[in-house]
């Protein structure tokens, strides 16, 4: 989502679905890795910590990543916080899915 008409407080929103707790910390962990590679860090990230109550999953992390902030959520969480409504006004622009090798 394009955010630089409507926020100061990033350029963009990029938000992914993870049908499971493992593939929300190997898309963090993969993210991490390409913008390591490519000269770039993540700023600060929330949401990794064990959920208090038992809880045995993350349903949303949150990546700082300075122009960018990356929204990892389960199916529920991302029903939930319905950001794309939220931030109805923002274009968007939709990605094809890619292999993790690139």
């Amino acid at each position: 989502m394009d955010l630089r008409k409507l926020s100061s407080v990033s350029d963009f929103f990029v938000i992914a679905t993870a049908a499971t707790t493992r593939q929300i910390v190997a898309m963090t962990e993969h993210i991490e890795a390409v913008l390591r590679r490519a000269g770039h860090r993540v700023w600060h990230t929330e949401g990794l910590t064990q959920p208090q109550g038992g809880a045995n999953g993350f349903s949303w992390v949150l990546m700082d990543c300075g122009e960018f902030v990356v929204h990892l959520f389960d199916p529920p969480a991302r029903e939930f916080y319905q950001l794309e409504r939220l931030w109805g006004d923002a274009p968007r622009t939709t990605l094809a899915p890619q292999t993790l090798g690139t």
